[in-house]
């Protein structure tokens, strides 16, 4: 053995062993203490807005981890959460290949579609619910949905993800609308035909072009409220639907009891569009060329009727007008949101999904 510079006789050189075996065992034992730290630290999640979309507000007290959002997945397709619907889950209503949304009944109620939900403020068709997506996130896992707690506190995956992502033993109500809402908040649609032309990525065809003009008119008049790259502006409108009003197409009066919101509900985004059928807050048209051809020359004009509704009786569109404005509206169609595996069931067997 070499002897080190400055040790003179055999008595340092057997110090300075010893010193150099009681050095590395130091240095062995703080990488052992260390890694079984890191098992129950956090990833962070990088979430980042689709290109020309607007910032996104994360709530300081619920940060993006990846195990927060695996835990909200987990959630959003597991059919054994539900005390009062057993083998239902948040995915049997919003089906990833319908834009999160399901078709339903004319008539009833229609599912709105889960969409860029980490920018919206107001939830339901009537806007029952305000807030951030944990608000939300809390009424649907606690009221609506009845999460069984018992069930996912003897879960042990639920368990690792809840320790991991937020330090809880014990999960809670508020723990899984946490995780729920970090999910929902990458449910981003941006990716479609119509954002790739607006990144000057593609040409649209001459017929799209023409459909894009004529949202964006006073012609078309689609802009005012399916507006920004949301193609919505979260708000609630009577545009015009019905004639006559009760407590099943009241809307926004039945929360807030003013009769200037009796017939409005809000605003649905037009992204994926084509693919969510039927359409209106009751399901009543079932293609996208009855909807054009209410906003053409069906609508109702009330004293409740939205003053954008500016075109008495409808906005008149001649029939070349209407494919052209169809043709666009199926450039909202995002392939990538729709197939995107980050967002589809994490399950492997029928168990639970």
């Amino acid at each position: 053995m070499v002897r080190p510079h400055g040790v003179k006789n055999s008595k340092q050189m057997r110090k300075y062993t010893f010193l150099l075996i009681a050095l590395t065992a130091m240095a062995f034992s703080c990488v052992w203490q260390k890694e079984p730290a890191q098992e129950n630290v956090a990833t962070p999640y990088a979430l980042e807005a689709p290109a020309k979309f607007p910032k996104i507000s994360i709530p300081e007290d619920n940060p993006m981890t990846v195990e927060g959002v695996a835990m909200g997945r987990r959630i959003y397709y597991d059919r054994s959460l539900n005390t009062q619907k057993v083998g239902v889950a948040c995915s049997d209503c919003h089906q990833q290949k319908a834009g999160f949304s399901s078709p339903g009944e004319k008539g009833q109620l229609a599912i709105m579609p889960h969409v860029n939900l980490a920018y919206e403020t107001s939830f339901l068709w009537n806007g029952a619910e305000q807030g951030i997506l944990e608000d939300v996130m809390l009424f649907e896992i606690k009221d609506f949905f009845a999460a069984d707690l018992s069930y996912v506190n003897a879960d042990a995956e639920y368990k690792r993800l809840a320790k991991v992502a937020f330090g809880k033993d014990d999960i809670d109500y508020q723990t899984m609308a946490y995780a729920l809402a970090q999910f929902s908040r990458t449910q981003l649609s941006g990716n479609s035909k119509f954002d790739q032309y607006n990144r000057g990525e593609i040409q649209l065809s001459e017929q799209e072009k023409r459909g894009l003009e004529l949202f964006f008119s006073e012609d078309g008049d689609c802009f005012h409220c399916h507006s920004t790259v949301l193609f919505s502006d979260s708000d609630f409108h009577n545009i015009g639907l019905d004639s006559t009003f009760n407590l099943g197409n009241a809307g926004r009066y039945v929360i807030s009891q003013d009769s200037v919101d009796i017939g409005k509900f809000k605003t649905p985004s037009l992204r994926n569009i084509a693919v969510s059928a039927p359409y209106m807050h009751d399901n009543r048209f079932e293609t996208l060329e009855q909807v054009v051809d209410f906003y053409a020359e069906g609508v109702h004009f009330t004293k409740y009727t939205d003053p954008l509704m500016k075109h008495e009786g409808g906005i008149n569109l001649n029939q070349q007008q209407r494919v052209d404005l169809i043709a666009f509206l199926n450039t909202l169609t995002d392939e990538s949101y729709l197939s995107n595996e980050e967002l589809s069931n994490p399950f492997n067997t029928n168990e639970k999904n």
